[in-house]
């Protein structure tokens, strides 16, 4: 199992063809290093496709994760660069829900 200790999000999309050094390129580009054990996650400009970055210490783990309907809710553009995602954020993420809304306890708050 790929030990993760934080999850990273990146807000601008990431053309999907991106290889483990592109996607290593544009982490230390918008995160300013790739950090051990730290998830950064990207998606293309559709939001129907996510890809996840890892650095284990020994290597590079790029996954990838497509959904057949629907998108990923995704914050394209805005202020911030990125955003870091707790647990629950990144199971609603994966799923195609709306993590935004969930706190540190998985509880939806807000509607």
């Amino acid at each position: 199992m790929i030990r993760i200790d934080a999850l990273w999000l990146a807000t601008a999309p990431l053309d999907m063809r991106a290889g483990p050094d592109k996607a290593l390129g544009r982490v230390v580009e918008v995160f300013g290093a790739a950090r051990l054990h730290h998830a950064y996650l990207f998606a293309n400009q559709r939001g129907t496709r996510m890809k996840v970055l890892v650095h284990d210490g020994q290597g590079l783990w790029l996954l990838s994760r497509r959904l057949h309907q629907g998108r990923f809710v995704w914050p394209h553009g805005g202020v911030t660069p990125h955003i870091e995602l707790n647990a629950a954020q990144w199971q609603a993420l994966i799923m195609g829900l709306p993590w935004q809304r969930l706190q540190a306890d998985g509880a939806i708050r807000v509607v």
